[in-house]
């Protein structure tokens, strides 16, 4: 995988999936692309427990706490931002500083093409490359996709907190997955 200096070019190989792939740090201009991408998912569906969509100013701060050790990658097809990755503190207290949490969004035109994974792995190896001991993955009871996804990848079930949130008038669960780097 490409290290995270500057851009890099993934190409994937398996079939439905996009064959040109541009990955890169996120810049303070991919603030409403990803804005975009992440609201739509507040609004419309479980994937985030988020209830109100986030402003352009909300966007540009989540991706300036995410400098430094942390980080998000962009994915660009044909210059356009269609999915993004982040790396999150896992907890505040000093203790747990060795371990981040994943988060990875798609826009829905490009899902089930490949876009996710090679952000996912992107970021595993941005994780590992910063020195981080372990990822943890909390994601929604039920989404498969991600599931699925982080499991391929090397993630495992590690619990899953019931009914620890509530949207859209339904109790949710979380699972959490690790993966050590």
């Amino acid at each position: 995988m490409p290290r995270p200096t500057g851009d890099s070019q993934l190409t994937a190989k398996a079939p439905g999936t996009v064959t040109d792939v541009n990955l890169r740090l996120a810049r303070p201009e991919d603030a409403e692309a990803t804005r975009e991408i992440y609201n739509t998912e507040v609004t419309g569906t479980t994937v985030t427990f988020d209830l109100v969509p986030r402003s352009l100013e909300d966007q540009l701060a989540w991706l300036d706490q995410r400098s430094g050790a942390m980080a998000v990658v962009v994915a660009e097809i044909d210059g356009r931002v269609v999915g993004f990755a982040s790396l999150s503190p896992y907890r505040d207290r000093p203790a747990y500083a060795t371990t981040v949490e994943d988060s990875v969004y798609i826009h829905s035109d490009f899902r089930g093409q490949g876009v996710a994974r090679a952000l996912l792995a992107e970021i595993l190896d941005i994780a590992a490359t910063r020195g981080f001991h372990a990822v943890m993955a909390r994601i929604v009871g039920g989404h498969d996709a991600s599931i699925g996804l982080h499991g391929s990848l090397g993630f495992e079930i590690v619990g899953t907190e019931r009914e620890v949130g509530r949207k859209f008038g339904k109790w949710l669960d979380v699972v959490i997955m690790q993966r050590m780097l």
